[in-house]
């Protein structure tokens, strides 16, 4: 978290400052009544009391406006400091991979965003603080306590080690509970997800019971983890403060020998008792944090797992400039792996700057993969993929994502409108920019019917429009960038093969100088193709159908 404090330093510093100062106050409250009793109650002294009273209100005062003004500023340095490493995490999973968000739940990583970023800046924000000031009490007190009688302090303090060890054996039971808590919460927010976007599935196969009977198994282990964490939570805190009361009837005992042996006066064992009594308050305040700090414990390192793990593709240190494509893109002796399976197996072409490319083959011979590559999604484990002669990996990621944009043939669209979900990559983007994109991609007739046009709302991942809609509306996403290569992946899968042929000829007037790359399994698309790339076992052939413009 280093990273993360230490541009707060100064003004944490300064909130510790007055923390201290509050606390100092709070130290302060408890010796009064010793003056209170030996100064002015005992000798009868009318200007006394009113002295140590108006003392006594001044502190008081001070002391909550001290309390106020520093847990305040803390709670904003936090809010700030957690936004910070919220964001630097989200920052770090756009680096990843596909396959990373293949092999890790959706739900899973949610939880971790949303529950745990926000339990951390739950604690930090109403914890930490508390931990900070209730130590310097606790330090503080145990000084005063010391200088008032360290015969009854050491009287008083003769159990503390039971409660300490007490209070460890509880806590690290607690901090594995909490892991294990995370855990099933993670397991109900990935079924859940999983359960509503398949619900289509669920109500077709009329398998509501079912789904309610896992719902039921997973909301079970929940429960008896969460039970276990309340009984292992309240035992944390009940047994160590069993001790301790047993404690304080020791200096009860004790302290009144003395008064009555003529050892100590009866201000100062009320001083002591107030400080005692004070003692137990920050002890038993650090045991009632403890569930939430083992809480933020496990929650931090659920984020920081996230943060460990490795992004596969990475820009290099002076980075080369991308301004176009001339040339060429070239595959040399590229191969690719997933999970020990070869998908593409040493492949060697050239797809000429301005040619439609098609590729073709069955499925899963690595259609999705190449355009991955040819993106730097992913990079392949042998050979080299170059743009005019320079490797993607030397590459700007910037610059290539700018100049080669990959449509996907299941396109997501954002909870906005159609206009909005167009410009998503082009805040700039004019209304006419984006009536002209989405004419291209054949949403004229779409919009014509709708009452609110381009204003229309796309709903939850677009699913107020049919798949076909999806595909044109993520299609002129794509022309309104002005990409210099265009990858679309089996772009017109659900348009007819009359609005087909519409998008063929609009991608050719749209981008007449861009290099187009479709992965297809429609003839229509195939034939406009100058090249046909066909895949097959992992090897590619290519073959030039006309000639390239």
């Amino acid at each position: 978290m280093a990273a993360y404090l230490r541009p707060y330093t100064r003004q944490l510093l300064l909130v510790l400052t007055i923390s201290l100062g509050a606390t100092a106050l709070g130290l302060f409250q408890p010796y009064v009544s010793r003056l209170l009793i030996d100064r002015a109650l005992m000798p009868r002294d009318m200007r006394a009391l009113a002295w140590i009273t108006a003392l006594l209100f001044g502190a008081t005062v001070l002391n909550f406006v001290l309390n106020i003004l520093s847990s305040y500023r803390y709670v904003r340095i936090s809010a700030a400091m957690l936004f910070d490493l919220r964001l630097a995490l989200f920052r770090h999973l756009q680096t990843l991979s596909p396959r990373f968000y293949a092999g890790n739940r959706l739900g899973d990583l949610m939880s971790r965003l949303n529950n745990d970023a926000g339990e951390v800046q739950r604690v930090s924000a109403d914890a930490v603080l508390s931990v900070l000031s209730n130590i310097a009490f606790l330090v503080g007190a145990i000084v005063m306590m010391l200088w008032l009688s360290w015969k009854l302090f050491f009287a008083g303090v003769i159990l503390i080690p039971a409660c300490v060890l007490a209070f460890l054996k509880y806590q690290r039971k607690l901090t594995a509970l909490t892991k294990t808590l995370r855990e099933r919460s993670a397991d109900l927010g990935s079924f859940f997800v999983e359960s509503i976007l398949g619900m289509r599935v669920v109500v077709s196969l009329h398998a509501g019971a079912h789904e309610a009977e896992r719902f039921r198994k997973r909301n079970d282990s929940f429960i008896d983890t969460m039970l276990e964490v309340q009984m292992t939570s309240f035992l944390t805190g009940a047994v160590p403060g069993t001790i301790l009361a047993v404690a304080t009837s020791t200096v009860f005992l004790y302290g009144g020998w003395m008064i009555i042996q003529g050892e100590m006066t009866i201000g100062t064992l009320v001083a002591f008792m107030a400080y005692h009594t004070r003692l137990l308050s920050p002890v038993q305040n650090l045991m009632s944090l403890t569930a939430s700090l083992a809480s933020a414990r496990v929650s931090l390192a659920r984020l920081f797992e996230l943060f460990d793990t490795p992004a596969e593709v990475v820009e290099k240190p002076g980075a080369l400039p991308l301004g176009g494509i001339l040339d060429s893109i070239r595959l040399e002796s590229v191969s690719l792996r997933h999970d020990r399976n070869a998908v593409l197996n040493d492949i060697s072409l050239t797809i000429p700057a301005g040619s439609f490319c098609a590729i073709l083959g069955p499925s899963g011979t690595g259609k999705s993969t190449l355009a991955d590559l040819l993106t730097r999604y992913l990079d392949p484990d042998q050979g080299r993929i170059l743009i005019d002669g320079l490797d993607l990996r030397d590459l700007r990621l910037a610059d290539l994502r700018r100049h080669v944009l990959l449509v996907d043939q299941s396109p997501y669209l954002f909870n906005a409108t159609i206009a909005e979900n167009i410009a998503w990559g082009d805040p700039s983007a004019q209304v006419e920019q984006i009536a002209a994109a989405g004419r291209l991609a054949g949403l004229d007739e779409l919009i014509a019917r709708l009452p609110q046009g381009y204003q229309t709302p796309t709903g939850e991942r677009g699913m107020a429009l049919s798949v076909g809609e999806r595909q044109r509306v993520a299609l002129a996403r794509a022309l309104i960038r002005k990409p210099s290569v265009l990858i679309l992946d089996e772009p017109t899968s659900a348009l007819d093969t009359e609005m087909e042929k519409l998008v063929t000829v609009n991608l050719r007037q749209a981008l007449p100088d861009a290099t187009l790359i479709v992965i297809t399994h429609r003839p229509a698309l195939a034939e406009c193709a100058d090249y046909l790339i066909t895949l097959q076992g992992g090897r590619a052939q290519m073959r030039e159908i006309c000639a390239s413009r």
